[in-house]
């Protein structure tokens, strides 16, 4: 009896395997048949039914129908593992004498193209990149470069603190600090980066931006030489017959100190829209590094003398580029961003 059984169970079993058409029918074949609970476990719970010296001989059955049943089942779940691989690859072939699809590649930043161009200009002079923290101690953003405590032009800078002694930088010139502290004399640097100030967002006011900070100091640095680099600059980022002005002002640090404007490279002095009809356009700020500063930095004023300047890297870039509105350099449009 059980012998008719396991065979009905065996055929059973085939008959499903041959008709099946999904590996995932195949799975549900092999629980049913050979699983915990599948009809050849039953099977075997019925031993306790059968005589003593017959259960070797019916074991001996049920494994040869377990065998039988696997070899049938992997056997057409290779077949059908096979066609499915042959579909996917049919449905898959690609046509060579099709055009190709145009990689899209991605363009480089107005500010990365003027820092770029900027520190090639400076390079070539013999000045040395360098680079400093963003978040700062007070001294080295202000203290340090002759802005005490309660100095007016701490209001001016409408800083972000994160505590009373550190905050976000509002200048690369605490660069310049950083550099003289080491102690290598003569120095010939410029410092890129980017600087924090709470201003509102408009088409010429961000809270963060980017400036350049330049310094030079050795034995006999002379304002002539500071007019000389920065006319020098002028001509190699704006055009050979860019003029430069310097105008009075006042930084804490530099003593003189000066704002520079170069000839409108537009319509090279006649009055445009770019110049606002006046023939020139302010760039930077500059002037002899303040004896004060030096001597709080350990360097003999009466020996060595230095001069610093700093520019906004987005101003250069709107000029160079000729863009109007400063929020078009972080909103990432990619309209604007393919013209570079």
């Amino acid at each position: 009896m059980m012998k008719e059984d396991l065979e009905k169970i065996q055929a059973e079993a085939l008959e499903k395997i041959q008709n099946s058409d999904a590996l995932e029918k195949l799975n549900e074949i092999r629980v049913a048949y050979l699983g915990k609970k599948g009809e050849l476990k039953q099977v075997l719970k019925g031993m306790k039914d059968v005589a003593p010296e017959d259960r070797p001989k019916v074991g001996e059955m049920v494994n040869k129908a377990r065998e039988i049943i696997e070899s049938k089942l992997e056997e057409t779940k290779k077949k059908l593992e096979e066609a499915a691989r042959e579909k996917k690859l049919a449905a898959e072939v690609i046509d060579v004498t099709l055009p190709a699809k145009r990689i899209k590649l991605g363009h480089r930043h107005p500010n990365t193209i003027a820092l770029e161009e900027v520190e090639r200009i400076f390079i070539g002079m013999g000045y040395e990149v360098v680079s400093g923290p963003e978040v700062e101690y007070d001294y080295y953003n202000f203290e340090a470069l002759n802005i005490p405590a309660n100095h007016p032009a701490k209001d001016e800078q409408d800083t972000f603190y994160i505590t009373n002694d550190i905050l976000l930088r509002t200048q690369t010139s605490s660069v310049q600090v950083h550099e003289m502290e080491k102690g290598r004399l003569p120095i010939k640097m410029i410092s890129p980066g980017r600087v924090f100030r709470s201003d509102e967002v408009d088409a010429t006011h961000s809270p963060s931006f980017h400036q350049i900070e330049g310094l030079v100091i050795d034995k006999n640095i002379t304002f002539s030489d500071l007019k000389g680099t920065l006319a020098q600059f002028a001509k190699e980022l704006f055009g050979e017959d860019t003029k430069v002005k310097f105008r009075p002002h006042h930084f804490p640090f530099t003593e003189p100190s000066a704002e520079v404007d170069v000839s409108c490279f537009k319509c090279h002095g006649k009055g445009c829209r770019m110049c606002k009809g006046s023939g020139w356009i302010e760039i930077l700020g500059c002037g002899m590094v303040h004896p004060h500063v030096l001597e709080m930095r350990g360097i003999d004023p009466n020996e060595y003398t230095g001069f610093a300047f700093g520019v906004g890297l987005e101003r250069i870039a709107l000029l160079k580029y000729e863009i109007d509105d400063m929020r078009l350099m972080y909103e990432n449009d990619v309209r604007f961003l393919k013209q570079f």
